[in-house]
């Protein structure tokens, strides 16, 4: 009798165990998000082929993981659903460009990521990088700009780096999905954009981080360089690279890479950095409630060549005197902001305000010296052409 107690009283707490443990497995596959903080950057494949370089795609969603609502659903889908190993798998080709392996980092709209999660990112990819030839990223593209900036300046290794996406979900008919991340599969294997720093490759166009931006809410060629144009193009077979950025021209250097080496750091170190829109008459509410916030620096993104209101200007010096440290933009769209005398304010040189965003985040995470700051934006936040000495 006692025997057949135990027994009972087994089946009491193992089956509730059980139902937990198996319920805790169901959420992680249902969320790649959370199970890819456990998870590892993938080996190299033992069948790879020795003549083809090694890529390895990092999938964070967006778009181009949507899946829509029927087939001529272009606005109506739901992004970050299917998984990369299946979306690379449909690849036809591919293993004529590269051996190609998936690393599922994430899956919903690139938004949806706070900096934590992108300082997770950035270490992935130089983990990655110390095994395979090329990365591609890819992102959902409403704030692709602001991610492949952030890899840029963070990304310790001069191996080429390549975030694309999709402005149409996978499964409608039309799609950009399935050529973009073919071709940014080619262009990471090709190595032609080695010590360029990120680049973004949407609709056969590749761009330089620092300059991109979404110009459209929906057309394909909504990416542009404002001024400066493309670096280059890709046409089937044809990879051509019409300009290099300034960084390429340190490569090899001890100053390729940046300050901001994440490994030296928590994501916990990673300030709270806002943009304040400037327009007619603007009030100074927004800049002193960020300060009310404890918001370490701020980027205004100004009329013209950076100016503000009177009234957003008596709050923003208000705000220096606290301490917090300000980096002018135009809204205008382009145009190079020149440094100034003006104590607690940088210059963003050509930069636009989220780029200039992440830029002062991570100079703040590493640095309480304006005068340091400022310095990294006339250096690394320049994209000035110098003579070899």
């Amino acid at each position: 009798m006692a025997f057949i107690h135990e027994s009972k009283f087994s089946k009491k707490i193992l089956i509730p165990l059980l139902v937990m443990a198996l319920f805790s497995m169901m959420l992680v596959f249902m969320n790649p998000t959370s199970a890819s903080a456990a998870a590892a950057i993938p080996p190299l494949s033992d069948s790879r082929n020795p003549q083809l370089p090694n890529v390895v795609v990092i999938a964070t969603g967006g778009t181009l993981a949507g899946k829509a609502t029927d087939a001529t659903s272009f606005q109506t889908y739901q992004a970050g659903t299917y998984l990369m190993s299946d979306l690379v798998n449909q690849l036809p080709n591919k293993d004529k460009i590269a051996n190609v392996n998936t690393y599922q980092f994430g899956n919903k709209g690139s938004g949806s990521y706070s900096m934590g999660d992108l300082y997770d990112l950035s270490l992935a990819v130089d983990q990655a990088l110390e095994v395979y030839d090329g990365v591609v990223v890819t992102s959902g593209t409403d704030t692709m700009e602001e991610i492949a900036y952030f890899l840029d300046l963070t990304v310790r290794s001069e191996k080429p780096v390549v975030v694309t996406g999709a402005m149409r979900p996978w499964d409608v008919i039309g799609t950009d999905g399935p050529a973009n991340l073919y071709n940014a599969i080619k262009l990471a294997g090709s190595g032609k954009t080695k010590s360029f720093g990120t680049v973004l490759m949407l609709n056969d166009t590749i761009q330089a981080a620092r300059e991109v931006t979404k110009t459209n809410a929906h057309r394909m060629d909504t990416f542009e360089t404002p001024i400066l144009g493309a670096l280059g193009y890709i046409d089937e077979t044809n990879i051509s690279i019409y300009r290099a950025t300034a960084r390429a021209l340190k490569a090899g250097e001890a100053d390729w890479a940046t300050p901001y080496d994440l490994k030296t750091i928590t994501k916990d170190k990673l300030p709270a950095v806002e943009i304040a829109y400037a327009y007619q008459d603007a009030g100074g509410g927004a800049i002193n409630g960020m300060v009310a916030d404890g918001v370490k620096g701020i980027v205004t993104a100004g009329t013209g060549a950076g100016g503000i209101s009177s009234k957003m200007s008596a709050a923003r010096s208000n705000a220096i005197k606290q301490g917090v440290i300000f980096v002018t933009t135009t809204r205008t769209g382009s145009g190079t902001m020149y440094p100034s005398s003006s104590n607690g304010i940088i210059a963003g040189d050509s930069l636009n305000a989220q780029h200039a965003r992440i830029m002062l985040l991570l100079s703040i995470a590493f640095s309480s010296d304006f005068n340091v700051i400022k310095g990294w934006f006339g250096t690394y936040g320049t994209q000035d052409v110098e003579e070899a000495s």
